[in-house]
């Protein structure tokens, strides 16, 4: 069974940074991709961006070049450094992988940007 737990969330005024972590247990972590996904209240949740196994990233377009995924393998953890936020980037933010089938989230941490 994978357990995935965010980290990260708070408030934070325009234009400054968090970075989340969702770290994993019960994963083959090295062999996963991994996601990061949002939900602002009364939308539908919504990709962020991704990491594959070996390390290759892509972004929504809403998010590049502010955004960041990485992934420490040895921490079995996976970042999102999040740069010149905007309120519209206000919301609960979850990571998720996928594996033998099957797709695992975390309970998702929550990003509050004020104007």
């Amino acid at each position: 069974q994978v357990q995935l737990v965010e980290s990260g969330g708070g408030l934070v005024q325009a234009g400054g940074s968090l970075r989340l972590s969702c770290t994993a247990s019960g994963s083959t972590f090295s062999n996963n991709a991994f996601g990061w996904h949002r939900q602002a209240p009364g939308k539908q949740r919504e990709w962020v961006a991704g990491i594959t196994r070996g390390g290759s990233t892509n972004y929504a377009d809403s998010v590049k070049g502010r955004f960041t995924i990485s992934r420490d393998n040895a921490k079995n953890t996976v970042y999102l450094q999040m740069n010149s936020l905007k309120p519209e980037d206000t919301a609960v933010y979850f990571c998720n992988t996928h594996q033998y089938g099957s797709t695992y989230w975390g309970q998702g941490t929550q990003v509050t940007v004020s104007s």
